[in-house]
């Protein structure tokens, strides 16, 4: 898969079939999209190519909103890579290209230089500026030109349409499983470890504190959480505490994990990756460092029980 992080260093293409988005989580309603822009470009001997960007749009746009994304752009090229697209895309989004009509955008890039034959976009996708290119845009435009254009309509499970708002609003409220589900993949993301208090230490139950690499990674809701970690290239399962430790009335957001099979002293710095399975628990305020000890206990009889499921 060839990637492209700039307009001007596409080549120019003989024939492909183009999808445009965000696709922020790259979730089963966008793995559905992609699957359709494989199988036209096998069937018709094209380019598969997918053009997204970063930073998400709204970042730029609407910068105030703060917006938590569910993916960082290296783990999306990652993922993307699984699917054996010929080529992504990644637009540089900022202030000037967000000016860029829907048409002017369309001409220059997705026909002149991609040649597209046709174009596969989310039933809710919009590009260009003030969000000219609508479905309905695309389509008009087709009538008269060399490329066809697929609306794919969204997934839905249990009456629910899966889309990346609200698969973010699950994680907010600390449904983790259930966004994997609709994911399609363990929700997780990259992290850095960094040094911490040494509180988890004393209790019995070292911790690697952690920093997601990603500024504006989603993070779960506070809690207590079964996790899987991946530390250069091996899995390692452990629980996870998200929230201000209230036993000891600290106020400072805390990100914190107890590997069952790690020694956390041997990984500070280190790039690791935090799947989140499933939530355990609340944060709870305990009455003294001896509760917190017997309740940590039985977190870790839960999380040892409910990674049965995922060995």
């Amino acid at each position: 898969m060839e990637i492209y992080r700039q307009l001007d260093r596409i080549p120019n293409m003989e024939d492909s079939i183009v999808t445009i988005g965000t696709y922020d989580g790259c979730h089963r309603g966008h793995q559905e999209i992609i699957k359709k822009v494989i199988f036209n470009s096998e069937l018709n001997n094209s380019k598969s190519i997918l053009i997204t960007f970063d930073p998400h749009p709204r970042h730029i746009l609407q910068p105030e909103a703060k917006l938590p994304i569910l993916m960082h752009i290296d783990r999306k090229l990652d993922f993307l890579q699984s699917f054996n697209l010929n080529a992504v895309v990644v637009i540089p989004f900022d202030k000037d290209f967000s000016k860029i009509t829907a048409i002017d955008f369309l001409k220059n890039t997705i026909i002149k230089r991609l040649n597209a034959s046709k174009i596969i976009v989310g039933y809710d996708h919009h590009f260009g500026f003030n969000r000219q290119g609508s479905p309905d845009f695309l389509k008009n435009l087709s009538i008269d030109s060399d490329f066809e254009v697929e609306v794919v309509e969204p997934i839905s499970d249990q009456e629910m349409i899966i889309s990346s708002t609200h698969i973010r609003q699950l994680i907010q409220n600390g449904f983790v499983r259930r966004a994997s589900f609709e994911l399609g993949w363990v929700f997780g993301f990259e992290a850095r470890v960094v040094a911490g208090s040494g509180r988890g230490k004393d209790l019995g139950f070292p911790t690697a504190n952690f920093v997601p690499i990603e500024k504006n990674q989603l993070i779960p809701a506070n809690g207590v959480y079964c996790i899987r970690g991946r530390i250069n290239g091996n899995s390692v399962y452990g629980m996870c505490n998200l929230g201000v430790r209230p036993t000891f009335d600290e106020t400072d957001f805390v990100m914190e994990v107890h590997f069952f099979q790690n020694k956390v002293d041997d990984i500070y710095s280190e790039i690791i990756t935090v799947e989140f399975l499933e939530r355990v628990r609340d944060e709870k305020k305990f009455s003294s460092p001896k509760e917190l000890i017997e309740q940590l206990e039985k977190d870790k009889e839960i999380c040892m029980r409910l990674i049965q499921k995922y060995n």
